[in-house]
């Protein structure tokens, strides 16, 4: 396959995308990056940028005329660029409606002509919305609860309507709280991992919303890699034009989460294991529990998650201790 095969990554400058692209340069894949810098940082491109291997479009999933230029040649794509986090599209529904749905859109058009092999997508577990049971299964979902989970889920709508009326090939991953090396802690829409892992280095004492018993499926960007590669390689017609939960099938309450951050931590600094907690209030548009069955991913893609959350987390600290302690 590699060499002679060429992936786009939209959004290859942010947190996952830049990932996947260091991943695919080293499996000796033509990667194609195509970001807007709007969330994406130009520092994750650095150790590859000169890579002959690496090409860097600057433009804008909400302009059709870029996503056309990025997909030329192209034989899959890997669909990341979005705006993420549930508070943002509460504060400012309409961008993230014209980067998730607009900006999705354009791109499924830009593969529909090309005739790109197959189009895979960063879905969310936020379309779960307003289910209650656990663990979540692709089939069952509830009402969104966010502006940003109806853009998500809207994107799974419009890639179906694609399959059926274009034949393009599409696979939805559905992200449940990646975590891993280069997530930005900064910014008012950080994520909580990163962001506690930068207050808890500084000697701050993090905020959990709420009594900190909500738990999530954390999943390390390593598994994230893996389900993408996997949904690339195969070739299982029953494998294709579906969605998956991208996770590790385990859950944390942040109370533990934090917890397992100071023991991470505390091997490099002895004071950050007595910092205090203290806890605020809830988020609008939160789910209380986030847990994903992995059972499809594993019968159907083979899926066999290599890194526990703790495990994960170790990694992450790591990261995160020798590339941003100050």
């Amino acid at each position: 396959m590699n060499q002679k095969v060429k992936i786009l990554i939209t959004g290859g400058a942010g947190f996952i995308g830049s990932n996947l692209c260091e991943y695919f340069l080293s499996k000796e894949y033509q990667v194609v990056c195509l970001d807007n810098f709007a969330t994406g940082h130009r520092h994750n491109l650095s150790s590859f940028i000169n890579n002959k291997n690496f090409t860097l479009i600057e433009g804008d999933i909400r302009n059709l005329s870029d996503c056309h230029k990025a997909v030329g040649g192209v034989d899959f794509v890997l669909h990341q660029a979005a705006l993420g986090s549930v508070p943002r599209s509460i504060n400012d529904p309409i961008t993230t409606n014209d980067v998730n749905v607009s900006g999705f859109l354009n791109m499924l058009v830009a593969s529909r002509d090309a005739k790109v092999k197959r189009f895979i997508y960063a879905a969310s577990s936020s379309t779960y919305g307003d289910s209650e049971s656990l663990p979540k299964v692709e089939e069952n979902i509830g009402k969104p609860l966010s502006p940003y989970a109806i853009t998500k889920y809207v994107n799974e709508l419009y890639a179906e309507i694609f399959s059926k009326s274009y034949g393009l090939e599409t696979i939805g991953l559905r992200y449940f709280n990646v975590f891993g090396r280069k997530q930005d802690p900064n910014g008012a829409y950080a994520a909580v991992i990163p962001k506690f892992v930068m207050q808890l280095m500084a000697h701050e004492s993090p905020v959990i919303n709420g009594d900190g018993n909500f738990s999530r499926d954390f999943t390390y960007i390593d598994n994230v890699i893996q389900m993408n590669e996997l949904a690339i390689k195969i070739t299982n017609p029953e494998a294709i034009n579906t969605v998956y939960n991208t996770a590790y099938g385990d859950r944390t309450t942040l109370n533990d989460l934090v917890k397992y951050l100071k023991e991470s931590l505390s091997k490099y600094d002895k004071v950050i294991a007595s910092l205090p907690i203290i806890h605020g209030p809830n988020r609008a548009g939160d789910i209380p529990h986030s847990l994903a069955s992995i059972d499809k991913a594993k019968k159907l893609l083979n899926y066999k998650p290599l890194f526990s959350m703790q495990k994960g987390l170790d990694e992450a600290v790591k990261w995160y201790w020798s590339n941003l302690k100050k």
